[in-house]
């Protein structure tokens, strides 16, 4: 039997671009809270379309508290957890099952 993978990992394990975010705290970024779109994401910092303007801000990741939007439902996000390139993080979090 394969191991028991927790949901909030398996969808980060996933692709975060298209999802909506809420971002409650993050240095340097004001107003909060900042209601957008995950544009783009790199090793320490997010790329978010903001919601009131369009406008797109870059975010480090460092110190980023916020809530983010997928299929699976919402998952807080801290961004200190996801300080790795994307294609890492989608490595380290999928599930593993044995090999045969």
């Amino acid at each position: 039997m394969p191991p028991r993978v927790e949901p909030m990992a398996e969808a980060l394990a996933g692709e975060l671009i298209g999802a909506s975010v809420t971002i409650h705290r993050a240095p340097g970024v004001t107003p909060l809270p900042l209601e957008g779109t995950l544009v783009d994401e790199s090793l320490k910092t997010f790329l978010v379309r903001r919601a009131a303007d369009g406008r797109v801000l870059r975010i480090q990741k460092t110190g980023l508290e916020g809530t983010l939007r997928l299929a699976a439902g919402e998952i807080p996000l801290k961004g200190d957890s996801l300080r790795h390139r994307p294609e890492d993080r989608t490595k380290r979090l999928a599930p593993r099952g044995r090999r045969t």
